[in-house]
């Protein structure tokens, strides 16, 4: 994407924020696009972080809507259901320091050897059954966790299983990039 559609992403995010807070619906036609990048169907995560704290983070690893529909879509969830902060939500007087990060995810590959990632570059989507869990990239850097550690925190924390369930033959593993705009 150029820099006047990752611009335009953040200003649709902050808006949708902002309206989520307000309790204001939010209209995302106001926001013209000519590019092609967000006429696209992706995966998006958005992150919101104040003082470098997390406030919220939601996404959807594929969708048949457009970008920049998906990102207000998981703006708004960010906000609103992101069950950690179920009885902390972010107040409007949070909106000025609110850094938010778009995270434009490649399509999921499959991968059999569940080590066969690399750290930081790939985040990963594992499911066993009917539980799943997933992780950007950026966590495995903010964390310092290795390769194990980014598997077995996926599996117990995300997904509900053992922390060891990556191992099992049963498990499937997917890889994708992101690219990061905030």
């Amino acid at each position: 994407m150029n820099n006047e559609e990752k611009k335009l992403l953040l200003a649709i995010a902050r808006k949708s924020v902002e309206s989520a807070i307000q309790g204001t619906p939010v209209d995302v036609t106001q926001f013209q696009s000519g590019g092609l990048g967000l006429k696209q169907e992706h995966g998006v995560f958005v992150t919101l972080r104040t003082q470098g704290k997390l406030r919220g983070c939601i996404g959807r690893l594929d969708s048949n809507t457009s970008l920049k529909e998906l990102v207000s879509e998981m703006a708004v969830s960010a906000v609103l259901d992101d069950t950690r902060f179920a009885h902390n939500r972010i107040h409007l007087s949070e909106l000025e320091d609110l850094m938010i990060e778009i995270s434009v995810l490649s399509p999921l590959k499959r991968i059999e050897n569940p080590l066969d990632f690399e750290l930081g570059k790939h985040g990963i989507y594992l499911r066993k059954g009917h539980r799943n869990g997933c992780f950007l990239p950026q966590v495995a850097v903010e964390t310092g966790w290795s390769k194990e550690e980014f598997l077995s925190q996926c599996c117990h924390a995300k997904a509900g299983l053992s922390p060891e369930a990556w191992r099992d033959k049963e498990i499937e593993v997917y890889v994708f990039t992101v690219e990061i705009i905030s």
